[in-house]
């Protein structure tokens, strides 16, 4: 699971320097609009919905902001139907790639996804290809600094959680993707600030690989999340330690 945990850290490394916030908001707000449009503008009767709240107020998305997109699904006839696909493929050095993506045309979307695998040396896969090296978990993030491991697992133990993992500042504490909810309630009730929490997808079995491969591998990555219609990129992919993309 290294390669998750590993690319989310230089992810959110580098969000903090050249992700413009723009850019984040818009992809935040598209899913928030697909969820209230699903299932309602109501959180609190709709998970992916609380779940896209949760994430945006995670990236510091004001409530005025989270309400007029939420409010733009369920009482404005000019919100988009936003489709969800899987993508799957392979970047370079063998590492498995999976994208999930909200779009409202899929034929431009899969054109935009095949070329950037292209481009940056993978390859598009079919469906399946890949999919099976990934779990659907709830991860709730911590700052490790917030608190000890013991006292984290004490905290959610009886909330679903079946794994706490410390990786560089943070413990990931992960769970079925049902437990989201009880998980970050447990949490909070323990006196701590999630950093995130969201259901996704965690690869098993990682695959090493070393700096110039580790460098390809990274561009693919950033590539794809910069796509518009690109929500969340996952990757197999074990980078150096100390690697810098």
């Amino acid at each position: 699971m290294a390669g998750h945990s590993h690319w989310a850290n230089i992810a959110h490394k580098k969000a903090a320097i050249d992700r413009k916030r723009g850019r984040l908001f818009s992809k935040l707000a598209r899913r928030m609009i697909a969820a209230a449009k699903q299932g309602g503008g109501d959180p609190a009767a709709n998970l992916k919905l609380a779940n896209a709240v949760q994430a945006a107020r995670a990236a510091n998305m004001s409530n005025d902001q989270i309400k007029r997109a939420i409010q733009r699904a369920v009482g404005g006839a000019d919100a988009a139907d936003f489709e969800e696909l899987i993508y799957e493929g392979y970047a370079p050095g063998g590492a498995a790639v999976l994208i999930e993506t909200l779009t409202d045309n899929r034929n431009r979307t899969g054109g935009d996804v095949r070329m950037i695998f292209t481009k940056n040396g993978g390859n598009l896969g079919s469906s399946g290809s890949v999919a099976w090296q990934f779990a659907r978990l709830a991860v709730v993030r911590v700052a490790a600094a917030s608190t000890t491991e013991d006292d984290l697992m004490m905290a959610v133990l009886d909330a679903g959680a079946d794994a706490i993992e410390e990786d560089g500042e943070f413990f990931e504490v992960r769970g079925a993707a049902d437990s989201l909810a009880a998980l970050r309630a447990a949490i909070e009730g323990a006196g701590l600030t999630p950093v995130s929490a969201d259901v996704m997808y965690v690869p098993g079995e990682s695959c090493p690989v070393d700096e110039a491969v580790g460098k390809r591998v990274a561009a693919l990555l950033e590539a794809l999340e910069e796509n518009d219609d690109v929500q969340n990129v996952y990757s197999n992919a074990d980078f150096p330690v100390g690697f810098e993309a």
